[in-house]
């Protein structure tokens, strides 16, 4: 269902924008952009009924909202996706059962704070549009809509490529690390599903080049004062490794609107 009210209009930086998805047709090409990036980029393993339908979909999107980023060059519109992020506030969760990351995270230390809280989830973008001003715009519209649902605290899973956790050994003890989330903010990986993440002797870490190596998402929400839970999942359906990734949401809000503040005097 889409929720007029949920949006805060457009941000703009040349031909390319940042909004809610306004109609179910935009959700959809969002749905399809994801399929194209998880599936068939990223060796995502679908089913019969998500490879026939050709999009990316789950219970938890018609509660969520969809940010988009368009390329107004492309057209209007559905033409236009060319990036999405899957946002989902507390009573929206509440709708279906739960947040997402609950069936890989035990979400209890954020879930008992008082404030809004928001999840995100299934972020990409077209390889063509992988560059710095999309992710800014990206996390313009993540602060916007932040600022206007007064949103305390953010977190989601993020994936690292491959299932193998020893060939993951520096990024995931490099995150265990250097940023573990104090205790009142920390997720526990579920019993059952917990893959230790400490799998080196952190002194020998060269911690440049392991934070180099990390995918551009995960290396975001830590120059955001991002924190990680405890445990890393194996999540086979799309071929990744996935931490669980935590933001308070004073300095998101702070860094990007002053960014669009400048754009707009220049």
């Amino acid at each position: 269902m889409i929720d007029p009210e949920a949006g805060f209009g457009e941000l703009r930086a040349g031909n390319l924008g940042v909004r809610i998805a306004s109609s179910a047709e935009e959700v959809d090409a969002a749905q399809a952009l994801r399929y194209r990036i998880f599936y068939d980029e990223m060796g995502a393993h679908a089913d019969a009924a998500t490879a026939a339908a050709g999009r990316d979909s789950d219970a938890f999107d018609p509660v969520a909202d969809h940010l988009l980023v368009l390329d107004h060059n492309l057209g209007e519109g559905v033409a236009a996706v060319v990036g999405t992020y899957r946002l989902i506030r507390r009573q929206a969760a509440a709708k279906v059962g739960g947040f997402y990351s609950a069936s890989e995270y035990d979400l209890a230390p954020l879930l008992s704070r008082p404030g809004p809280v928001l999840e995100l989830g299934r972020s990409c973008v077209d390889a063509a549009y992988r560059g710095r001003p999309t992710m800014q715009l990206l996390w313009g519209g993540i602060a916007a809509y932040v600022a206007k649902h007064n949103i305390e605290v953010m977190f989601g899973c993020a994936s690292l490529p491959g299932t193998d956790p020893d060939a993951l050994a520096v990024p995931l003890t490099y995150l265990h690390s250097d940023h573990l989330a104090p205790e009142g903010l920390r997720p526990h990986a579920v019993p059952g599903r917990f893959v230790r993440m400490d799998r080196m002797d952190p002194a020998s870490l060269d911690r440049r080049a392991a934070l180099a190596d990390l995918p551009p998402l995960v290396k975001g929400y830590l120059r955001l004062g991002g924190f990680v839970g405890d445990g890393a999942v194996i999540d086979n359906q799309f071929n990744t490794t996935d931490v669980c990734v935590v933001v308070m949401t004073e300095r998101v809000t702070d860094k990007y609107f002053r960014h669009f503040e400048r754009q707009k005097a220049a």
